[in-house]
């Protein structure tokens, strides 16, 4: 994955100039957009359309010192104007084109990406590759953004507006793996942009034969393969970073990529007051 993710840096150099085709990258690589996507902005902490947009402006700089025509410029790094131009430059900037001419800066160049695996010592990630049937995820649902580091408030209130006793109610329904309340994430954004909306569940896994109560949603999720890595420690900290990585040491590490589908943590044990917890992460995969 590393070596792909290089490649893709240095075809999106060739074609700065030219709108760059992120599946049909993904097709000749031999990977899918999806999982390129994820992979790309867990490792780079931005999403390659965004990391596109910073080169081709950092490039395009040096174009509007030399004092070329701004509609020209603006065409060549595909914008249809000058105002689209305008504000795009300002935003990676802080300053507009007939500034930044003017003054000769500010720029805030977007240095070319280098992926590099780093051998660090750490000690190997508790993993496991389980093959499930279809399954559902029954529970109560709601749209929240994502956020990266932290507790996520929006996740917590949904939960806190649950009746007292819903948490045993939705346990009783369990019936298959992954076992016990589950904390469910679905609609990511394969970019896994911060604030972008995905649909949380908590809830819990029951068959695909198990009727679904009128008053709960439910996910639909496909048979396939699942990577399962156990992470403990200070909670959601534990958590968070063995997210962090599984793209940072095993995905690169193994013959696995991500397919669509949700993230479910399973969460095992845990302190009275949450403050620690032994969670299982289960990620779909599919064979690289």
């Amino acid at each position: 994955m590393i070596e792909i993710l290089n490649r893709l840096v240095s075809a999106v150099e060739d074609s700065l100039r030219e709108e760059f085709d992120v599946v049909a990258f993904a097709g000749r690589a031999g990977t899918t957009e999806y999982h390129l996507r994820r992979m790309f902005s867990s490792l780079a902490g931005m999403p390659v359309s965004e990391y596109i947009r910073r080169r081709r402006l950092t490039v395009a700089a040096a174009d509007v010192i030399g004092g070329e025509d701004l509609l020209t410029i603006a065409v060549r790094y595909g914008y249809g104007s000058t105002e689209a131009f305008g504000r795009a430059f300002r935003a990676v900037h802080g300053a507009g084109p007939a500034d930044v001419r003017r003054h000769g800066g500010p720029l805030r160049s977007q240095s070319q990406l280098r992926f590099r695996l780093t051998v660090e010592g750490n000690a190997p990630m508790d993993a496991r590759i389980v093959e499930r049937p279809g399954f559902r995820l029954v529970g109560h649902a709601a749209r929240v953004p994502l956020i990266h580091e932290g507790v996520n408030p929006h996740i917590q209130a949904h939960i806190e507006s649950l009746p007292a006793g819903e948490h045993n109610r939705l346990k009783q329904l369990s019936n298959t793996e992954p076992a016990g309340l589950l904390q469910v994430s679905g609609d990511l954004d394969p970019d896994y942009t911060e604030g972008s909306e995905l649909t949380y569940l908590h809830g819990v896994a029951v068959d695909d034969g198990t009727p679904v109560p009128d008053d709960l949603d439910a996910i639909e999720v496909d048979a396939g393969h699942w990577a399962v890595f156990r992470t403990s420690g200070e909670h959601p900290k534990a958590l968070q970073d063995g997210f962090a990585a599984t793209a940072t040491d095993w995905f690169p590490a193994n013959p696995w990529r991500l397919r669509p589908g949700p993230s479910i943590v399973s969460v095992l044990d845990r302190a009275d007051d949450f403050s620690t917890a032994t969670c299982d992460i289960w990620m779909p995969v599919e064979r690289d």
